[in-house]
């Protein structure tokens, strides 16, 4: 029942790409919409074929998915951090807070030519926007689950003399898991506006020189190639760490783990 349950939300979801694909090529004929509007997907897939040949699209690819890595693995990991030291430490959030949500409430798209500034047209500029973006909702997940341990686990864990590093390695962290993996699912998602941000701002390589450069051109088709491979970068990021959501909450019902 499962496999054929599962059977039909992948038929169902080829459907809709299918219909979604057929719209794309047939639609902008039958609306009457001009070819530098909206190109058609033979179009667009021949742009694709050539900027393969041409504009180097896999190395632009490759540069933005790296930026989006570091800027996701390092800005998650900065979240996680300060989350749990500020879940540990009332008063030191109360310190910090303020300046945390200033952080978070001034515009990213903002800060971006100024780090152009600081560090030239290189990767660093991208990866610290989306350092920035990714930060916070981790930071907040976390943040919030380790308040809400179940206080008689830890007095229990304290009864067996066990340590701080004990009740942190065995319960606070472990309850707060489930709100990491739903924070870093955002994140994941939110890596890939912030290098995008950055390499619109201030790039010579990346999907975004590439979105700057196809408008530029007044080319149109090449824009939404651009997009396309932002896209799919995106959801390759967000899979994985679904599969390693999966991975590590083994021990929870299915049902659990795929809430968002």
């Amino acid at each position: 029942m499962p496999t054929t349950r599962k059977l039909n939300t992948l038929a169902m979801s080829l459907l809709l790409l299918a219909l979604f694909l057929a719209s794309w090529q047939w639609g902008p004929s039958i609306l009457g919409i001009p070819e530098f509007v909206l190109p058609k997907l033979s179009a667009t897939w021949n742009e694709m074929i050539r900027m393969l040949h041409s504009e180097n699209l896999l190395m632009h690819a490759g540069v933005t998915a790296s930026e989006v890595v570091a800027g996701f693995l390092i800005g998650s990991a900065l979240g996680v951090t300060i989350g749990v030291a500020l879940g540990l430490s009332p008063r030191a959030e109360t310190v910090l807070s303020p300046y945390i949500l200033a952080l978070q409430i001034a515009p990213k798209v903002a800060f971006a030519p100024l780090f152009v500034m600081w560090m030239g047209y290189t990767v660093y500029p991208k990866i610290v926007v989306a350092i920035l973006i990714v930060f916070f909702p981790v930071m907040i997940n976390v943040l919030g689950a380790v308040r809400r341990v179940d206080p008689d686990m830890v007095n229990l864990v304290r009864a067996m003399c066990g340590s701080r590093w004990q009740i942190f390695r065995l319960v606070e962290f472990p309850s707060a898991m489930q709100a990491l993996f739903a924070g870093l699912r955002i994140a994941s998602t939110l890596a890939i506006i912030g290098v995008t941000v950055g390499e619109l701002v201030g790039g010579d390589k990346g999907l975004g020189y590439l979105l700057v450069y196809g408008e530029g051109q007044g080319n149109t088709a090449m824009v939404f190639v651009a997009i396309v491979a932002l896209t799919i970068i995106g959801i390759l990021a967000y899979t994985a760490v679904v599969r390693l959501e999966k991975r590590a909450l083994h021990y929870l019902p299915e049902a659990a783990v795929h809430t968002i």
